[in-house]
């Protein structure tokens, strides 16, 4: 349990289109099952379910757990500062809106390119340096999304950060867009622990293809998908925490059974990956790991995940011999709601690629999923009143 944070940013929800309707009695429950079996960081952030989760961090945790016996991570949201004193802004805001008088963890959140003004012009290592000599703060860090030049950027400019939180599951490991595996041999360079996020890709290997869940059963039938992208995670020498974001009660309970009897991976059982990971890449056009991000800055607001989800099971139903027709009434049921925008309605204004931590081409992929999932003879069945 030693290496299982709990993360924020995917919490239950009572309503699945509104992300501030947090279950927060829900939230409490997996609190508590998480606490009793041992566990005590909490990572969240001021953006995560579109500005609730640090309110509902302070209601379900820091309300009701003695603060010295729980770790609170949080994030400057760098890509919201237009100027230096916004930081300041923000960073008492947060306090406030946790219920703490400081941070154990505190990030930088995100330093990438759509970034790198604000981070460097601001000097927002500086900032989060002076919150440490007041107390306010105890470890200084960053997220990073980028490419591995611009980590060796940020951490010659932040020598005496405390640590690193790199996106790292088998499946980026060697990937070209991510390149996990540069990143972390970067940090262990430079001496910095890693917090690993994305551990499971948004969900992307809890939910694998028929083949690739195949080879796991096949070794171990008890096994759980997830329990394979943990373990990958755990095995990494210079990882000390593991963001684990949970989005249920139940998922709760099966990840303290991972962790609490996880054990590490044989030479076999790293083949197994390896075969699991090809499958995956081949099936899965999209790489998105529903973060949401791009969401929030979209004016005609396409839910795009969505889009790109549907579009991956339709892919994957399609190669596997299976029938795409669920996929398309799924599109076209979400496209046709009131509140949606649908694929074919992007113009193309390029604001959510900015934010996007997998650098995905958003506007072309949604003529992509137009294309494959817009059908003209179905959508009669689901016109708008």
């Amino acid at each position: 349990m030693d290496k299982f944070a709990f993360g924020m940013m995917r919490l239950p929800q009572l309503d699945e289109n509104d992300p501030t309707k947090v279950d927060i009695e829900q939230v409490k429950e997996m609190t508590d099952a998480y606490i009793e079996a041992g566990g005590k960081y909490f990572d969240t952030a001021y953006p995560y379910h579109n500005g609730v989760s640090e309110n509902v961090l302070k209601e379900a945790v820091v309300d009701r757990y003695p603060r010295e016996d729980i770790i609170i991570a949080t994030k400057l949201p760098i890509f919201s500062v237009d100027k230096p004193e916004d930081m300041e802004k923000f960073f008492n805001e947060q306090l406030e809106k946790c219920g703490v008088d400081y941070f154990d963890y505190y990030l930088i959140h995100n330093i990438n390119e759509m970034t790198h003004h604000a981070v460097y012009d601001f000097d927002s290592f500086e900032f989060v340096r002076q919150k440490k000599r007041e107390g306010k703060i105890k470890n200084i860090g960053f997220s990073f999304h980028d490419k591995p030049d611009a980590l060796i950027e940020a951490l010659e400019a932040f020598p005496d950060c405390d640590f690193v939180q790199l996106q790292i599951n088998y499946l980026d490991w060697e990937s070209s867009a991510v390149e996990s595996r540069k990143c972390y041999e970067i940090a262990t360079e430079y001496n910095k622990p890693v917090i690993v996020m994305e551990p499971v890709k948004g969900g992307a290997l809890a939910k694998l293809p028929e083949d690739a869940e195949k080879i796991y059963k096949e070794y171990d039938e008890t096994s759980e998908n997830v329990s394979w992208a943990l373990r990958f995670c755990n095995d990494l020498d210079n990882v000390f925490m593991i963001l684990n974001g949970v989005s249920s009660l139940e998922q709760m309970k099966s990840s303290i059974e991972i962790f609490k009897n996880i054990k590490p991976l044989t030479d076999e059982e790293q083949e197994l990956i390896a075969k699991v990971t090809d499958i995956v890449n081949d099936l899965t056009p999209i790489k998105c790991t529903e973060c949401n991000y791009c969401i929030e800055h979209c004016p005609i607001n396409i839910p795009i995940s969505k889009y790109f989800s549907t579009y991956n099971t339709a892919h994957i139903n399609k190669t596997q011999g299976g029938d795409p027709l669920n996929a398309i009434v799924a599109y076209l049921v979400l496209a046709e709601a009131e509140e949606n925008g649908a694929a074919n309605e992007c113009i193309e204004c390029h604001q959510c690629e900015k934010y996007c931590p997998q650098h995905l081409e958003i506007s072309q992929l949604l003529k992509d999923v137009d294309k494959e999932l817009n059908n003209p003879e179905m959508r009669t069945f689901f016109i708008r009143d």
